[in-house]
């Protein structure tokens, strides 16, 4: 340390769009990176989800001396950085899906939940992005950070604090150098089944000398509605969603019923199973991603041109002809063959893929249900603060500096304690 030192923030990517934040701070030769998602942009067509397709595309960030030298050409610079380490924020694809182009001799941290989850949920290799040398369903190396305990980084350090948002095990990250606190939020609501584990969080980071805060619910001001506001015709929190499902299962007793979410959101899940009146029967991949991450079992079927799982139970299986005859005992999850649906039936789509509008595969996803006269039920509940939460994070907080990220209008978070910038791609702040 020199009188000199002091601590930067280098902004790579996901500054002016949904997802994708790539972000370092740096003090003396420590660096930390986070964190590591992919720019989701389906209509741009792609030839492929090369390394160079991926930054030409600013889909990630050209991040200096953390990627994978096999895939960039360059050794890392160990005479500038001798101590480094990269953290994701939450299992979803648009923070974790390049993890693999890290550089192996990068130890990157993560939450205990994401750290158990991905691996499981890469088994096909189909989720991550592929790592330099290894067979397409390798993940590399996670390690399993432990709630509210510094992690050392050289000069840096780390402390990784339990969150909410629909990826199960969401984390936020608070980072401390020698001079200066920073916090960055990850994805973050109020919302969720777990705000007393945000207000902590938040406490722990009160006064921070930057707040990197994301800002999904400020990006739509045209058809903005605050979760909790009169105009609001949504399930208000995950706890009424659930019940919403719950209620039209006694409402419809002689009707088919399937569902489907995003194979992330596995609290969400396990409040239906619970909960539901039904038996609750999942495709038996959720089952198999169930039981290998964390070890339950649940009622399953396959597809006839599905692969058995070995660690599925045999006694829990339930054929697939009768759930497609089915009208009243069971809420199935339904990923395929939606022509064969009951004329009549319900399919509730629960933040399920594809995952909206901005989707160019949702609206004849959708339109299929009503060619079949299947009523077609979206029951959402957004992953993402609304702007009255927002200003309620900032203030819980109170940062000298707010600097959005993840949002399509970072001009629209505002900053009454301090300071606001709003970063360009590529841009080094100091603090």
């Amino acid at each position: 340390m020199t009188l000199k030192d002091k601590t930067t923030i280098t902004f790579y990517n996901g500054l002016t769009t949904i997802g994708g934040p790539m972000i370092e701070v740096a003090y003396n030769k420590s660096h930390v990176l986070f964190d590591l998602g992919e720019v989701f942009r389906p209509e741009l067509n792609l030839p492929d989800e090369s390394y160079a397709t991926l930054i030409k595309n600013q889909l990630i960030g050209d991040v200096p001396d953390f990627y994978d030298p096999q895939l960039t050409g360059k050794a890392i610079n160990h005479e500038r950085w001798e101590h480094a380490a990269a953290y994701m924020s939450h299992l979803h694809l648009d923070h974790s899906k390049a993890m693999n182009f890290l550089a192996p001799e990068v130890p990157l941290y993560a939450g205990p939940i994401t750290a158990k989850m991905l691996p499981a949920l890469n088994k096909l290799g189909d989720f991550l992005l592929p790592s330099a040398g290894h067979a397409a369903n390798y993940t590399r190396p996670i390690i399993a950070a432990e709630y509210r305990q510094p992690i050392k980084v050289g000069d840096i350090t780390l402390e990784v604090w339990p969150s909410d948002h629909d990826a199960y095990g969401a984390t936020g990250l608070i980072v401390t150098t020698p001079d200066k606190q920073i916090a960055y939020t990850g994805d973050i609501r109020l919302h969720g089944y777990h705000p007393d584990w945000v207000h902590q969080f938040l406490a722990a980071a009160k006064g921070s000398d930057a707040l990197i805060i994301e800002g999904t619910g400020v990006s739509w001001p045209e058809e903005q509605h605050d979760q909790n506001s009169e105009e609001f015709t949504g399930p208000k929190n995950e706890r009424e969603l659930t019940e919403q499902i719950i209620a039209l299962q006694r409402e419809n007793p002689e009707r088919q019923m399937t569902f489907n979410t995003y194979s992330t959101n596995v609290e969400r899940l396990l409040r239906i199973i619970s909960d539901s009146p039904r038996q609750v029967v999942l495709h038996a991949s959720r089952a198999h991603l169930l039981k290998e991450s964390l070890g339950k079992d649940y009622p399953y079927y396959y597809l006839p041109q599905d692969e058995r799982f070995a660690d599925l139970r045999p006694e829990l299986a339930i054929p697939y002809q009768e759930l497609l005859a089915d009208k009243g005992k069971y809420l199935w999850q339904a990923v395929t063959d939606f022509d064969k649906l009951q004329e009549g039936g319900i399919y509730i789509h629960s933040n399920a893929e594809p995952l909206g509008e901005f989707d160019p595969a949702y609206r004849p996803f959708v339109e299929q249900f009503a060619a079949k006269k299947i009523e077609f039920k979206a029951l959402r509940c957004s992953g993402h603060a609304d702007v009255k939460e927002l200003k309620e994070i900032i203030a819980e907080v109170q940062p000298a500096m707010l600097i959005p990220v993840h949002t399509l209008h970072p001009e629209l978070e505002e900053n009454p304690f301090g300071k606001r910038i709003l970063p360009e791609r590529n841009q080094t702040v100091t603090l």
